[in-house]
């Protein structure tokens, strides 16, 4: 089971390649050896799940385009890659050029039963999200007894209310909730307690941590996986203080950081894709 030192490539290697692209995943997977690619889902007008931060495609593609208004057709057709070669012009690959918005099915179809964190973004916009993330997920093999009680396969988000429904549907669920600046501190115990009862881990913001929060939590059963944890100094600070693992655009980093280098070097130059 996944509960210690776990790196979550977050967005996949998004330090060093565009978000959500299989340019990312490659590296944070093969490269990187990261515990967990981590994934945002939307919805499109259609009712295909994609993977995209943003509820629009104009930061990634340049373009205008609200995926809820969108169908797959559309947004298959958008360059989500280029954006990251003009703005970060010393990380610039040829190959980034072109990456396209994958669904959730192409992620399975091209990484298999790795493992995964998903979060549900926007939920409230996408009426049947968590049904149709479920129904996607149980197609491939990914809500096997064995994979939900090893962790593999995590849903995470801000929305507690998402959190129950996905709960709901699949009891066995390992669900993480994530919480914006100062959530965790006006909690009492006894709401996290109730919370707990099935969400087994907290994901606050590194802004928002310390040890005796991480202490807290502890005692109170949760493992804590802080985001975004991306800086050396940062990464020694909060493993010192106690943290179970975390969300990072720098996976190998994390994973030095860790002391769990497996003498791999990471050069950050891939083959065309």
């Amino acid at each position: 089971m996944l509960t210690n030192n776990v790196v979550i490539a977050h967005r996949g290697a998004s330090g060093y390649a565009p978000e959500h692209t299989f340019s990312s995943y490659d590296m944070s997977q093969f490269d990187m050896k990261a515990d967990y690619i981590e994934l945002d889902v939307q919805m499109t007008l259609d009712g295909e799940i994609i993977i995209m931060h943003d509820e629009t495609v104009e930061r990634t593609s340049g373009l205008p385009g609200v995926i809820k208004e969108m169908t797959l057709k559309e947004i298959k057709q958008l360059d989500v890659g280029s954006w990251y070669n003009k703005q970060f012009p010393e990380l610039q690959r040829d190959y980034f050029i072109g990456q396209t918005i994958p669904t959730l099915e192409d992620v399975i179809g091209r990484y298999g039963a790795v493992n995964y964190y998903i979060e549900t973004k926007a939920p409230e916009v996408y009426p049947g999200m968590e049904e149709r993330l479920v129904e996607v997920l149980d197609k491939h093999g990914l809500l096997s007894l064995e994979r939900l009680q090893n962790n593999q396969t995590v849903i995470q988000s801000f929305s507690l209310e998402s959190l129950i429904k996905v709960h709901h549907l699949v009891p066995a669920m390992p669900l993480l909730l994530l919480t914006k600046k100062g959530v965790l501190r006006q909690m009492t115990d006894d709401a996290l307690l109730k919370i707990h009862e099935f969400v087994y881990a907290v994901g606050p913001s590194i802004k928002d941590l310390d040890a005796p929060l991480i202490k807290r939590m502890h005692q109170l059963g949760f493992l804590v996986f802080p985001y975004t944890l991306n800086e050396p100094e940062d990464m020694k600070q909060l493993i010192a203080a106690g943290i179970d693992g975390a969300f990072t655009n720098y996976a190998d980093r994390l994973r030095t950081a860790f002391n769990m280098d497996n003498s791999e070097i990471f050069e950050g130059n891939q083959p065309e894709l």
